[in-house]
């Protein structure tokens, strides 16, 4: 699998902003202000009991056509039947992954600094996240790495593959980021605490291509 060109916005399904009560319903939400990719992300979940949830979600994505990716969990990937993983830094190798899954699924690889990311392309990822840009509560205790890299991150990277860059990234700072040379981003606590997520995300599209 391969990510289509016009894949600018990756939704993130983070299951400590959202009750798995109300996942499909964000899920659903995400897809249809206009993420191009959706991602379940659980840290600190069992990913035994996530195998209902990640199946259905799995269904979600397939019927309208948008790559549903499992963050960390190969086995989880492999029993649900997601199309794509997206693997930390210390999470293994993308060829391990790609022997459970099979060559044909989707891998991304979250990297932190052009070194980082020139060698997931050269590892084989099929799109990499690069940050966190700013702080972020999602990445506790991280740092942010500043925007001052994505021009060579794009230039040596994203002419092979997507770059989606991450971390803290909402509306006041997204002029910004794009003007550091940023062509795609991941957005999570903004648009998962949004009031209407579908409006919301629609809106960051737009301002992503304009």
């Amino acid at each position: 699998m391969t990510l289509s060109p016009e894949a600018r916005l990756y939704g993130i399904l983070d299951l400590g902003y959202v009750e798995q009560k109300d996942a499909l319903a964000v899920a659903e939400a995400l897809i249809l202000g206009g993420a191009s990719l959706l991602q379940l992300r659980a840290k600190g979940h069992d990913p035994a009991g996530l195998l209902d949830l990640a199946k259905e979600l799995n269904v979600l994505c397939s019927k309208h056509h948008v790559p549903f990716i499992i963050n960390d969990h190969v086995q989880l990937a492999k029993d649900c039947g997601a199309p794509g993983l997206h693997l930390g830094q210390d999470d293994g190798s993308l060829d391990e992954a790609r022997v459970i899954l099979g060559q044909h699924v989707l891998v991304g690889r979250s990297t932190h600094s052009v070194e980082q990311a020139q060698a997931a392309l050269a590892e084989g990822a099929d799109y990499i996240g690069f940050g966190p840009l700013f702080p972020t509560p999602t990445k506790k205790g991280r740092l942010g790495i500043g925007l001052e890299n994505i021009e060579i991150v794009e230039r040596t990277v994203g002419c092979a593959i997507p770059v989606f860059c991450i971390g803290g990234i909402k509306p006041a700072n997204l002029s910004e980021v794009k003007e550091a040379g940023a062509q795609r981003v991941v957005i999570v606590s903004h648009l998962l605490k949004a009031a209407d997520i579908a409006a919301e995300t629609q809106s960051i599209l737009t301002i992503l291509k304009s």
